[in-house]
């Protein structure tokens, strides 16, 4: 009698996960260019009547707009997600978004763009985007074998990683010709991303368990990352770490007015940690981090404070674009370990919010991160800002270390 095949560590096997794998590397390439693009037009209208500094302090409030959203809506999120239909979630998410980048594109063929109203569809935007990343990430256990996970998450992250790549370079060339062409080709992604995901089907939570309040659901979330030191640590060290060293809310600043370059330039900064993350992802999706993820997780930090460092320092194009990719290489090793962990180590019932709180802490890390530099570059200029993040990144990894043992010696069951 002939043996069982292997089980595939494809997640390609599963036929709804390609319709998955389009719509996220679509939906990622749509809002990695409108971010870049709206961040661009917020530095240079500022910069029409503002100094350096002024106009850096801009784009920290435009990062503190981005994260009001976050902090109000993800704990809601999480439980619309375990609750409700989530790929209605992501499909209406999407849906959001592109009636924002609509609505960013009329604004600028009027000729009727300012600072305020770039912050208010920013601000819709990111609820919108509250609701989605909970949704897609909660969805990939219901579409591949456990023995697939892994290599999915990976997959994910390359597609995220992609996205992340071809938008700004794209959003960064089409803004050199016109805004409204920029905003319009987002929206074009944005389409094609809706229209996998309608594909995709409907995706509901596996296990309901017993109904409970919304505010109950929300405080049991919180407990069960509490309760288990493996997830805190991984969590908060990928929070405060990117929270502390993020460095890419300036590179508006850098192209202008370190570097001296323009909008296509800026494209090729803002993808460059794309190109590494992407080249990491690949290798991760071949040989997964196995049993030293918490480790590698902490490796991964110390690098990205390093480089940080470098590009804060540096005064050529080339050498920043090379620190960014080792930037963006080690930044995927700790977000694939982070979501490989609490993914394998949280009950289906618990995704949602788990995956709604994980949203949060990246989230919070990237926007208020964004804000902080902002800020801080508005006082002591955006190199002096940049150098801090990176030496804060390095402290938090041997201060996590040291607090949770777990990182390094229990692996993910």
């Amino acid at each position: 009698m002939p043996e069982d095949p292997e089980p595939s560590h494809s997640p390609f096997a599963t036929p709804r996960y390609k319709y998955y794998f389009a719509g996220r590397i679509l939906a990622s390439m749509g809002l990695t260019a409108t971010a870049m693009i709206a961040a661009l037009e917020v530095y240079d209208i500022s910069r029409l009547t503002m100094s350096v500094r002024e106009a850096a302090l801009q784009l920290g409030l435009f990062g503190l707009t981005q994260f009001v959203p976050v902090v109000a809506m993800t704990p809601i999120s999480g439980v619309a997600v375990d609750i409700y239909n989530r790929g209605l979630i992501v499909r209406l998410s999407i849906l959001a978004e592109l009636i924002c980048v609509l609505a960013l594109a009329i604004t600028a063929w009027l000729d009727a763009t300012t600072v305020f109203l770039l912050f208010v569809y920013i601000f819709i935007f990111g609820v919108a985007k509250t609701f989605l990343f909970p949704a897609m990430n909660a969805i990939v256990p219901s579409l591949v074998p456990r023995e697939a996970f892994p290599n999915a998450i990976a997959v994910n992250a390359v597609a995220a990683r992609a996205g992340g790549i071809l938008g700004p370079v794209i959003g960064g060339f089409t803004y050199a010709i016109s805004s409204v062409l920029s905003y319009g080709l987002s929206a074009g992604l944005l389409i094609a991303a809706l229209v996998s995901m309608i594909m995709l089907g409907s995706i509901r939570p596996t296990e309901r368990g017993t109904p409970r309040a919304p505010l109950g659901m929300i405080a049991d979330g919180f407990r069960y990352l509490l309760s288990n030191r493996l997830l805190y640590g991984v969590v908060s060290l990928d929070l405060f770490a990117v929270l502390l060293g993020g460095s890419t809310a300036l590179l508006p600043v850098f192209a202008r007015d370190v570097l001296h370059v323009g909008a296509a330039e800026l494209g090729y900064l803002r993808a460059a940690p794309g190109v590494g993350a992407l080249a990491m992802a690949i290798w991760l999706s071949l040989r997964p981090p196995g049993t030293n993820m918490g480790r590698n997780m902490l490796l991964g930090v110390v690098v990205f404070g390093l480089a940080t460092i470098g590009f804060g320092l540096s005064k050529a194009l080339p050498v920043s674009l090379f620190l960014l990719m080792i930037l963006g290489m080690a930044d995927i090793v700790s977000k694939v370990v982070r979501q490989s962990i609490v993914q394998l180590n949280t009950e289906d019932q618990m995704r949602g919010r788990m995956g709604a709180i994980s949203t949060l802490t990246v989230s919070t890390s990237n926007e208020l991160g964004d804000a902080a530099s902002g800020f801080l570059a508005a006082f002591v200029g955006p190199v002096a800002a940049v150098v801090a993040g990176g030496a804060g990144s390095i402290t938090i990894a041997a201060i996590w270390a040291r607090a949770f043992p777990e990182l390094y010696r229990k692996p993910p069951r």
